[in-house]
């Protein structure tokens, strides 16, 4: 058996990991610095703020109880190693790779919080105006690195799917 897909992994990893340290970092800063629902203004269009996130996205499922902690814990871990094993079998086709990396540093960076915290800390708060008719004072909800991460991991998945179909035709 080859090597070759170990070894076309590494760089995915590694961008996955970097991701990780990035995400965990920052929220170490935030925990450090801010009390829960501490805020600091810094444009008109954005605050960095200490939230914690015990659902998921947009605060998914965050009053169930507190089975969501170990359901969303559950899904992270076995989204990594679903990702980890189409980055083995995938690794030179970049944009889809780097679209997995992306998701899978994402993803593990908030696992981590869920298990050391029983939350995720979020910290990025951005709001409009034009955004009050969909969100309480135009806030979007706030969030991290690691959800950017996995956002730009979603389009670049999407966008490797819209290229791959153009060029079939």
């Amino acid at each position: 058996m080859s090597n070759a897909p170990m070894r076309g992994i590494w760089p995915w990893l590694g961008l996955a990991a970097l991701l990780v340290a990035v995400d965990q970092v920052t929220k170490l800063l935030i925990l450090a610095n801010y009390q829960l629902g501490e805020s600091t203004f810094i444009t008109g269009f954005f605050n960095v703020v200490r939230v914690h996130n015990t659902g998921a996205a947009f605060s998914f499922l965050a009053e169930a109880g507190g089975w969501q902690r170990w359901f969303f814990t559950g899904v992270g871990v076995a989204a990594s190693v679903f990702i980890v094993w189409m980055l083995r079998t995938h690794p030179g086709e970049k944009l889809f790779a780097f679209a997995l990396a992306c998701i899978l540093g994402g993803a593990i960076g908030n696992v981590i919080d869920r298990l050391l915290y029983g939350y995720v800390v979020d910290w990025l708060d951005f709001h409009w105006e034009l955004l009050s008719g969909l969100f309480p004072g135009g806030h979007f909800p706030a969030f991290n690195i690691a959800d950017a991460a996995i956002t730009v991991g979603a389009v670049s998945l999407i966008l490797d799917e819209v290229l791959r179909w153009r060029r079939s035709r």
